[in-house]
C-alpha cells in the first residue's frame, strides 16, 4: 500500500497547538502582572484600564483556550489517527493508497481493490452507541462535565462521514463520475466500545481484536460491490487535488 500524508500540514498545525498552549498561559500571566502593578498604584485611571485589561484579557485566553485544546486533539493526540489507520491496513493490496490530510472533511481516503472510501475518525474513548444514524453517549454526570472543558464530545460521527464522503464524490466527478464513495467511520482508540445496532454508515476500529476492524470492513466487502479506480484514474486524482 502506498501512502501520501500531508506532513507539512499535519507538523505546522502540532506546532500551531502547542504555541497556543503557552500563549493561552502567557495572556492569563501578563493580565495578572499587569494587574497587580496597576493595583499597586491604584487612581481612577488605573481603575479603568485594570477594568478594561480584564475585560480583554479572559475572552482572549478562553478564546486561544478552547482553539489550543481542539487543535491538539486533532493533531498531536495519541494515537495518531493516520498511524493506527495505516496499521489497520497491513498486508492489503500494493495497488491501495491512503491519502491522509488532503481532501477535507475527509481527513483520511482510502483507494484500494475493494473500492473508495471516506474516512472520519474518532479519538473519544468510553461507550458509545449506534443505531441508524444516532448516537449515544454512555458517561456519567462527571464524565460528562468534564468532556466539556476537553472539548471532546462525539458529535455526530454519521453525518461528518456522509458530507466528507459527498466532498469526496464531488472531487472524483471529473475523473471517475460512476465510482460510489463509501462513508467509514473509524475509532482509534483500543479503549472505545461501542455498540453498533445497524448502522447507515459503517463503524469499525482502526486495529485491535474486538470486532469489527477496518479490515474485516475490506474482507466483507462483496466482489459485486467493489468499484474502484484505475491506476490512470488515480493519476488523474491526485494530480487534481494533491499539491504539486
Amino acid at each position: 500500500m502506498r501512502v501520501e500524508t500531508n506532513e507539512k500540514l499535519a507538523q505546522r498545525n502540532r506546532k500551531l497547538a502547542q504555541y497556543l498552549f503557552f500563549a493561552t498561559f502567557g495572556v492569563l500571566l501578563l493580565g495578572i502582572l499587569f494587574v497587580n502593578q496597576q493595583a499597586a498604584t491604584i487612581s481612577s485611571e488605573n481603575v479603568l484600564a485594570v477594568t478594561l485589561l480584564q475585560t480583554a484579557v479572559l475572552p482572549i485566553a478562553f478564546i486561544t483556550t478552547i482553539i489550543s485544546v481542539r487543535m491538539t486533539n486533532l493533531w498531536v493526540r495519541q494515537p495518531r489517527p493516520e498511524v493506527v489507520i495505516r496499521e489497520g491496513l497491513k498486508g492489503i493490496s500494493n495497488k491501495s493508497v491512503l491519502y491522509s490530510y488532503y481532501h477535507f472533511p475527509a481527513r483520511h481516503v482510502l483507494v484500494c481493490p475493494q473500492g473508495v472510501f471516506a474516512i472520519v475518525t474518532r479519538f473519544q474513548d468510553g461507550q458509545f452507541t449506534v443505531e441508524g444514524d444516532k448516537w449515544t453517549t454512555h458517561k456519567s454526570a462527571l464524565t460528562r462535565l468534564l468532556s466539556i472543558f476537553r472539548f471532546d464530545n462525539i458529535g455526530n460521527p454519521t453525518a461528518d462521514a456522509v458530507r466528507a464522503a459527498e466532498h469526496v464524490k464531488s472531487l472524483l466527478q471529473p475523473v471517475a463520475p460512476n465510482v460510489e464513495v463509501r462513508p467509514v467511520i473509524i475509532f482509534t482508540s483500543p479503549r472505545a466500545d461501542i455498540t453498533i445496532k445497524n448502522p447507515t454508515v459503517p463503524v469499525v476500529y482502526a486495529v485491535g481484536k474486538k470486532p469489527p476492524v477496518l479490515k474485516d470492513l475490506l474482507r466483507d466487502t462483496g466482489k459485486g460491490e467493489r468499484m474502484s479506480l484505475t491506476p490512470e484514474q488515480i493519476q488523474a486524482f491526485e494530480q487534481a487535488t494533491l499539491p504539486r
